[in-house]
């Protein structure tokens, strides 16, 4: 059969390296894919992007199964128009994908159907918005409304810096808004709520709008520096499991946020379907809050994750898609998986695109099947045609990502061959999972 994976980052890569291993699938498509898609031979990449040319490509190819992996699309209604059209699809309808689209909705979400979450309130004044931060006072979580590729996010720990993200994200003129922000319909918004202390978590289920299946659970690394400093970020890393995430806690997360959140959007009439993933804030008595909601994978959290499953992709996916979840028990390797992002210069605000990329390993060197270290492509290109060289395109540009027995024994090894990679202006954290590592 053939497979259809929408997106062109690490998190489609891994996706779509996944979906290769089964017997079943025989052509993974990646659209538009990147430089590390084109050079795996499972995969072959299609520079579609528009949804109604990538739906007609789909039907005349007879792509059995497609999955969405960014946001964008799914806000864009991609998963509305193949199924209107008879396509198999795994993701959220438009109406769904406003739970990450919008944060405003979301937070109106969860205090109506009481899903534990940061106190609240949202703006489009940004004077109003001013006056009540320095009610507030600091530290405190600014939020863009709209979609900001993992970016809409600033938690400032002054006054200055609150006052600043609303004036980037309420800025009406796009040259004046380095986040990157795309406002929804009605204007710029911002939603304004309350820091919350404790340790991060990111847990991942898969829904058929009535089923859930829980992914293994992860941590991502937010900060641009090491010691969770500098500027929020997309993900500078991730690994798992989560030791935060004990037996008790993934039971409290299911019971009070992932099945109310289900529950909720079905008795709103807005069923929903595919990843559903709940950005957790563990407090030190083990109670969860709901920092946010995406509506696919993480990334750099698929990695990890797709590292360490050894279930069938195609065969969950299929299950997922026919409402069978239910019958569904996903199968993971015991081991620790671990990603680190190498991120181009300039990134977060500024990324520099364009420089070659030096030291990867060779693709398809050993069984996929058994590979314990893997080089997920995200933010590149490839070279001219037959040179099989790749260069920077966006800002997170890798994420080197290993299998180990241990965390220390997986950090070692990613960061083994992520010094074997370069290229100008090459960053990434030197700690990924040090909150899992006993001193």
């Amino acid at each position: 059969m053939k497979v259809l994976v929408v997106g062109g980052g690490g998190r489609e890569h891994a996706l779509a390296w996944k979906l290769a291993q089964s017997p079943k699938v025989q052509a993974v498509y990646v659209a538009p894919g990147n430089g590390g898609t084109a050079l795996d031979a499972r995969l072959e990449n299609i520079n579609i992007t528009d949804v109604e040319a990538l739906r007609s490509w789909a039907a005349i190819e007879k792509i059995a199964l497609t999955v969405v992996g960014p946001e964008q699309p799914l806000a864009a209604g991609i998963v509305d128009e193949f199924r209107a059209h008879g396509l198999r699809v795994f993701g959220p309808t438009q109406a769904a994908a406003q739970l990450e689209s919008s944060k405003a909705f979301s937070k109106a979400f969860m205090k109506r159907h009481g899903i534990p979450t940061a106190e609240y309130e949202t703006f489009t004044d940004a004077v109003a918005a001013h006056a009540y931060v320095d009610e507030k006072g600091a530290p405190i979580v600014v939020k863009a409304d709209g979609l900001a590729a993992g970016k809409g996010v600033v938690v400032a720990m002054t006054l200055h810096e609150a006052h600043e993200a609303i004036e980037f994200m309420l800025a009406p003129d796009p040259d004046f808004n380095p986040l990157g922000v795309k406002h929804n319909a009605g204007g710029a918004r911002v939603v304004i709520e309350e820091f919350l202390q404790g340790e991060e978590a990111s847990f991942i289920v898969m829904c058929d709008s009535k089923n859930v299946t829980a992914m293994a659970t992860s941590q991502d690394h937010k900060r641009l520096l090491d010691g969770d400093q500098g500027p929020n970020t997309g993900g500078m890393g991730a690994y798992s499991p989560a030791p935060i995430v004990t037996p008790d806690i993934h039971a409290r997360a299911m019971r009070e946020i992932i099945m109310p959140t289900v529950r909720g959007m079905e008795k709103d009439g807005i069923p929903f379907t595919g990843f559903l993933y709940a950005g957790l804030m563990i407090d030190a008595q083990g109670k969860c809050k709901t920092l946010e909601f995406n509506c696919r994978m993480g990334d750099p959290e698929t990695q990890p994750i797709m590292l360490r499953l050894k279930s069938d992709l195609f065969d969950v996916m299929m299950a997922a898609t026919s409402g069978k979840l239910d019958q569904v028990e996903l199968e993971w390797d015991r081991r620790v998986a671990l990603g680190v992002v190498m991120a181009a210069h300039g990134y977060p605000l500024n990324p520099r695109k364009g420089d070659t990329v030096n030291g990867l390993p060779p693709v398809n060197s050993i069984n996929p099947d058994q590979d314990d270290v893997m080089v997920f492509h995200a933010g590149t290109a490839s070279g001219p045609a037959g040179s099989k060289t790749v260069a920077t395109s966006g800002g997170r540009v890798l994420c080197v990502t290993a299998l180990a027995s241990s965390v220390k024994e997986a950090q070692h090894r990613a960061y083994d061959v992520a010094q074997s990679i370069s290229f100008d202006g090459a960053q990434y954290r030197k700690d990924i999972g040090y909150r899992a590592i006993k001193p």
